[in-house]
């Protein structure tokens, strides 16, 4: 008899032992991590931006151009020479903009004889040697370009040619009829109406 209450006395002061362990380890357990929500990467706009404003694809060359604060003199030149019915229309139009800093370059008697009624066939003969035909993105000049030895050649609204060369990593140079030579500082800039590409010096025919 004694043996038996020993055994269960034993007994049920392991059972409870096991109990009380369980209950530690339960409360040991740590509670499941709270995951925070993924914070969305998608871009605020896709629009690109000129002079750190954004461009609507959706809008014509020139009302994209109205909206950027660098390309102002080219659109104030776009008026003096009445242009801009013309490169509101259906295109499609690739323009080599020149940017305020660009007009800087050329002497303040030039640029301001350009806006002079009297000077308006000069300023539409330099406006449209700008302006290619069809819409020419970067993709293109390249492909044109690695058909002909790392350059190629377009025809202006204006008539003369433009050369594009190939300079690597993405930069392309832009020789004129007088040799000059400008940098498209941003290319691609989407429009309704065609494309833009930014450049850094005012492009001269012959």
């Amino acid at each position: 008899m004694t043996f038996t209450r020993t055994t269960a006395l034993v007994v049920s002061t392991a059972a409870l032992l096991a109990l009380a362990a369980c209950g530690q380890n339960d409360a040991r357990k740590e509670p499941a991590p709270i995951e925070a929500p993924t914070p969305s990467t998608a871009p605020a706009t896709t629009e690109p931006m000129v002079g750190g404003v954004a461009m609507n694809p959706s809008d014509n060359l020139v009302a994209n151009a109205s909206k950027a604060p660098n390309l102002t003199t080219l659109v104030s030149a776009l008026q003096a020479a009445g242009l801009t019915e013309r490169l509101q229309g259906p295109g499609p139009f690739t323009v080599f903009a020149p940017d305020n800093a660009a007009f800087e370059k050329i002497p303040a008697a030039t640029r301001e004889g350009w806006m002079q009624p009297a000077q308006k066939a000069a300023l539409t003969k330099v406006l449209t040697y700008h302006v290619v035909p069809g819409r020419v993105t970067a993709a293109d000049l390249a492909a044109q370009a690695q058909a002909n030895g790392g350059t190629a050649t377009l025809t202006t609204v204006q008539g003369e040619k433009l050369t594009a060369k190939d300079m690597g990593g993405g930069k392309w140079e832009i020789t004129d009829a007088k040799g000059g030579k400008a940098m498209i500082t941003q290319a691609d800039v989407a429009q309704s109406n065609g494309v833009v590409h930014v450049i850094d010096t005012v492009l001269m025919p012959k």
